[in-house]
């Protein structure tokens, strides 16, 4: 592995290999790092993306990897990186991989390592989670369409999706674990038909590995097909934070439309920032960003010549 590159980009997802597929067209020297962890690691398909609609994660992966191969300019690392700091004035970073003392040296860095979900301890969930539990109901609602489904969640956010749900079936219950609901909510709830169980959400019953029912704290079981979760979501990288970025009031980084952030040189891509949760999305969102990183290393590139 060499020692410097233009671009070091952290993440393999859509966004981070969109990202790169850019910049090496561009001729630029890449390295994108895959810790070999995803946020859709637990799905068993992709949805909402033309062309790969339905694809297992792991083969849209294999397919990007594959055509990321036939640039020299891109390396695909599995590796971790650890550790970044800034090493100039001129938005240069020093890049920490896991399993390698010397750090390498990036004249821009990309981060693309998404969201992790915070689960809520409910028994059976693990087992489940990507077959029959999923948080975006775009992504997974079409495949259970009018069939019983439930919402679990707390406040105006579990309200918000249980509404979104209602779009793909009118069988519906919001699992609240006793969280306040404002009255206006539950008034709107109701006249959409749209239940409320307030006993805490302690298991979930399955069959055949297929959820069954949801158990709650009062004894009571709900004969139910699918539940969405309106859960927590934390930054899978601490990075952004250490070098100085941003947060908004919800936990995504602070960036501007091309994923630039307050921090010189240091760009993100993906669901890490406040935009649609979605793989098509973070490919795009890649692509905007490996464009800004190419006309910023541009403007540098030739100012230099001529200096020089």
């Amino acid at each position: 592995m060499q020692a410097e590159w233009d671009v070091v980009i952290v993440g393999g997802g859509p966004a981070g290999m969109s990202a790169a597929l850019l910049l090496g067209r561009a001729r630029r020297r890449v390295l994108l790092c895959d810790s070999g962890e995803h946020r859709n690691d637990r799905a068993t398909a992709m949805h909402g993306f033309l062309t790969r609609e339905g694809i297992p994660p792991a083969e849209f992966r294999r397919i990007a990897r594959a055509e990321l191969a036939a640039y020299p300019g891109i390396q695909v690392a599995p590796v971790a990186v650890t550790d970044a700091q800034a090493r100039d004035d001129e938005g240069g970073f020093a890049v920490t991989l896991a399993g390698r003392e010397a750090p390498v040296l990036a004249r821009r860095l990309l981060l693309a390592t998404g969201l992790r979900d915070e689960l809520p301890a409910i028994e059976g969930l693990e087992e489940l989670y990507g077959r029959d539990v999923w948080h975006c109901p775009y992504c997974d609602g079409y495949e259970r369409r009018d069939r019983p489904l439930a919402v679990h969640g707390a406040g105006r956010e579990a309200v918000r999706m249980a509404l979104e749900v209602r779009g793909w079936s009118h069988d519906l219950v919001l699992c609240t674990d006793g969280t306040e609901i404002p009255a206006r909510d539950r008034a709107r709830l109701r006249g959409l038909g749209i239940g409320l169980r307030e006993s805490p959400l302690v298991a979930l019953e399955a069959e055949e590995g297929r959820l069954r029912a949801l158990r709650f704290a009062d004894g009571s079981a709900l004969p139910r097909a699918g539940l969405f979760l309106s859960m927590p979501q934390r930054q899978r990288c601490e990075l952004a934070l250490k070098l100085g970025c941003e947060l908004t009031s919800r936990g995504l980084l602070r960036a501007g439309h091309d994923g630039s952030t307050c921090v010189k040189g240091l760009y993100t891509a993906g669901d890490s920032s406040p935009h649609l949760q979605m793989a098509i999305v973070a490919a795009a969102q890649g692509t905007m960003a490996a464009f800004a990183i190419n006309a910023d290393l541009l403007r540098q590139d030739l100012a230099a010549e001529q200096r020089g």
